[in-house]
């Protein structure tokens, strides 16, 4: 059962975002994706799972890019 994205004064961490986005299934399919070093953040690799996002980050895998809205909600 999915769950809900962090609230507003929560962080979003990059393999969150990539479960809410639908990009990866499941935490471990995130996890392998971003420590392949498939994840691209603001334009540099990311092996960093659990990294912090923030409003505005730009994240890009296999070509395709996705931002985070300036509020920190995930579109």
């Amino acid at each position: 059962m999915p769950t809900d994205p962090p609230s507003k004064c929560e962080a979003l961490r990059l393999d969150q975002f990539l479960k809410f986005r639908g990009i990866a299934d499941t935490g471990g399919q995130a996890k392998v994706l971003i420590q392949s070093g498939e994840v691209q953040v603001n334009g540099e690799v990311e092996t960093r799972r659990r990294r912090k996002l923030a409003a505005g980050d730009i994240i890009e895998i296999a070509g395709i890019a996705y931002a985070l809205e300036r509020d920190g909600s995930v579109p």
